[in-house]
């Protein structure tokens, strides 16, 4: 329900001006100015409030008290690329066209904004109401004290978010994807050759970052470096601090290249041979120096590229979007045309094989990759982290069916079932593509030869990129995590300058529809039973009711010895997604197989897939011992009236994957936390 402030002006219900979207758990630094945050409108801030200066260099972002430098050097992408911010039929506008602004007809306290989310656009509409400190804005701002496009669409990121807090620290990639659509890489300036030299030499090559790799995009590249600790002279640029790369230029003449960087703490903190007045300078003619040094503007300052690439940690590039909405390489310079994306996700106990270290690698999702020609190709493997609806929109005409995704915790039957939109912690993911003569081929002798690119390590990043140069032909995709049983749900996407189409791999007509089966003919047997929970005699629910036990009973018998998980068992109900009840089921070994297999009341199970979920379907994979086993299916309350199918599938015999794959340098999410000092 919308509210006014008394004045006729909309106040947001979902994100009102309270501690509740300051902070979420009191942990990072502003919480010690909890009592002194008062929320004023930008009429009230200044005489003449617009949403835009004049002089775009007065638009540039100045950070507050809160630590998101991470988030404004992806606003500092928005300046530098005009059409993400106003074109009027941009697709990704992130700052829409024609809002009322203050003194405007139809000016009523409500502004909306749009980021990139998942493979959409989400619309986030947000009142005017702004955190202040003794009437001045407290969080991020323009370096113009009356225009507000920095502080209103701060505010919009933190409710997507959840709260001011959540933008504490984070990664410059996800913001600059964030406010793009696009990709962003990030390169490490440290020990890189130490990391990579295990892969060879033509690896490291590729890994490390050169700027002169970057000339083929040239002032449409946009980046931005960090550092994350503060050893010698770098101490002066601060710790876990990031910074925009606004422009760099080439002295031929003199073989020097010269950086300019941008400070989002509003000051120039670097005293190196190229700061002003500095002797690097005496190198130059004077109308060269003097034409460099009045480019610089508040917080900005020059540095040559040795001494970047030695007191920077790492740096983070976007991909330039090109006039016409074209992803373009910062590789070759090529404009990527064609592109596609698809959705998919681990399912623990179905679809989450883990690395090429597991035999259970080939049970991941797949894909069809077809490119008609040869050409640059860029895949993205971009993983659910969290999704938050909060009074949200979608533009655009599709959108990922992600409240269908199940992500579980294990945990006790006695569990209610758990709310599918929790937040949970990034998987190390990575991505392998093996080249295919036809779409008919043995999954386990194409799994036990090198794919033909992949990335160098699964990585603990939202999202993980892979460029290569591919010939026309068919490829099998596979995006995996590093552990078996990690659950996530996760968005492919592929920009290439060549024609191509993704698609998710079509498993062979099987009585199950199960993936795995299918692909392995010859690995798996399989059998189908069917029932119902009928109330007063098979709908015991489960077992937290004494009535458990008058479940329906599926037997089955295990033959051969486990190597890994060999049983995989899949509880469909059959009914409308809408009219779903919550689903599980434990299994229990019985001395010996018979047509009224007994179980006791305390028996405990060997294993269950719990807890209960509104679904139709749920699948566990499981390590048995040879022996007699029952499937007891259960809705999570007795009495509830309802059909199923319950399908087993057991392994006969599987050839491990003949690969031994090492988890790379963990990467931590670096925190670029930073405060405002005197």
């Amino acid at each position: 329900m919308e509210r006014d402030d008394g004045q006729g002006l909309f106040e947001d219900p979902d994100f009102p001006p309270l501690e509740s979207s300051l902070f979420s758990d009191y942990t990072t630094p502003i919480s010690k100015f909890c009592g002194d945050i008062v929320w004023m409108r930008p009429q009230a801030i200044c005489q003449s409030p617009k949403l835009f200066p004049e002089n775009p260099k007065d638009g540039h972002a100045k950070q507050g008290i809160l630590g998101d430098c991470w988030f404004l050097c992806a606003c500092s992408m928005l300046l530098k690329n005009k059409l993400l911010m106003d074109k009027v039929d941009a697709v990704f506008q992130v700052v829409p066209f024609g809002q009322p602004q203050w003194g405007e007809c139809g000016y009523t306290g409500r502004f909306r904004f749009s980021f990139w989310q998942f493979g959409c656009w989400i619309d986030v509409e947000i009142d005017d109401q702004l955190p202040c400190i003794g009437a001045r804005l407290c969080f991020s701002h323009c370096q113009s004290p009356s225009a507000f496009w920095v502080a209103l669409l701060e505010k919009a990121y933190a409710k997507l978010h959840g709260s001011y807090e959540k933008l504490w620290a984070g990664q410059v990639a996800e913001a600059l994807v964030d406010v793009s659509g696009g990709l962003a890489e990030r390169w490490s300036l440290k020990e890189v050759g130490k990391e990579l030299r295990q892969q060879g030499e033509d690896d490291i090559v590729q890994k490390k970052f050169s700027l002169s790799s970057l000339l083929g995009v040239g002032d449409r590249c946009v980046m931005s470096c960090s550092v994350h600790s503060s050893p010698g002279g770098a101490g002066e640029l601060g710790q876990f601090h990031a910074f925009s790369v606004m422009e760099w230029v080439e002295l031929q003449s003199r073989g020097i290249r010269l950086l300019r960087i941008r400070n989002p703490w509003g000051r120039r903190c670097w005293g190196g041979i190229w700061s002003e007045g500095g002797e690097g300078w005496n190198q130059l003619e004077p109308g060269c120096t003097e034409e460099l040094l009045g480019r610089t503007e508040e917080g900005e300052f020059w540095i040559e590229e040795g001494e970047f690439l030695k007191e920077f940690d790492e740096v983070t590039v976007a991909y330039p979007i090109s006039e016409q909405g074209f992803l373009q390489s910062i590789h070759t310079g090529r404009e990527l045309v064609h592109s596609n994306q698809v959705c998919g996700s681990w399912v623990k106990g179905r679809s989450a094989g883990g690395c090429r270290n597991n035999s259970s690698f080939s049970t991941n999702p797949k894909f069809w990759l077809r490119i008609s020609e040869s050409g640059e190709i860029l895949l993205s493997l971009l993983q659910h982290q969290r999704w938050r609806l909060c009074a949200l929109s979608v533009r655009g005409t599709a959108r990922p069916d992600l409240c269908s995704l199940n992500f579980q915790r294990e945990g006790r039957e006695e569990n209610m079932p758990m709310d599918s939109s929790k937040q949970h912690h990034l998987q190390a993911i990575g991505l392998h593509l093996w080249k295919v003569e036809k779409k008919r081929f043995n999954l386990a002798k194409t799994l036990n030869t090198p794919p033909c690119a992949s990335t160098h390590c699964h990585a603990y990043d939202r999202e993980v990129t892979l460029h290569t140069q591919l010939s026309a032909g068919f490829y099998l995709l596979i995006p995996s995590t590093f552990l078996q049983e990690a659950e996530a749900g996760f968005l492919l996407r592929v920009f290439s300058n060549a024609p191509v189409t993704l698609s998710a791999l079509k498993a062979p007509p099987s009585p199950t529809g199960d993936l795995a089966a299918s692909v392995q003919e010859g690995e798996w047997e399989t059998s189908c039973s069917e029932g119902q929970w009928i109330p007063g005699a098979t709908a015991g629910g489960s077992r937290n009711f004494p009535s458990h036990l008058s479940n329906p009973r599926v037997p089955f018998t295990v033959n051969c010895e486990p190597r890994g998980a060999n049983v995989r068992i899949t509880l469909q109900q059959h009914c409308p997604a809408k009219d779903c009840q919550p689903i599980g089921f434990h299994v229990y070994q019985i001395s010996e197989e018979g047509r009224e297999p007994q179980i006791s009341q305390d028996q405990e199970p060997q294993a269950s897939c719990v807890p209960h979920r509104y679904t139709q379907e749920v699948s566990l994979l499981c390590s048995l011992a040879p022996g007699h086993y029952i499937i007891v299916p259960s809705t999570y309350q007795p009495d509830c009236q309802g059909c199923f199918s319950v399908t087993v599938a057991r392994k006969i015999d599987r050839k491990a994957v003949e690969s031994k794959e090492n988890l790379g340098r963990i990467i931590q999410e670096v925190s670029y936390i930073s405060v405002m000092r005197s």
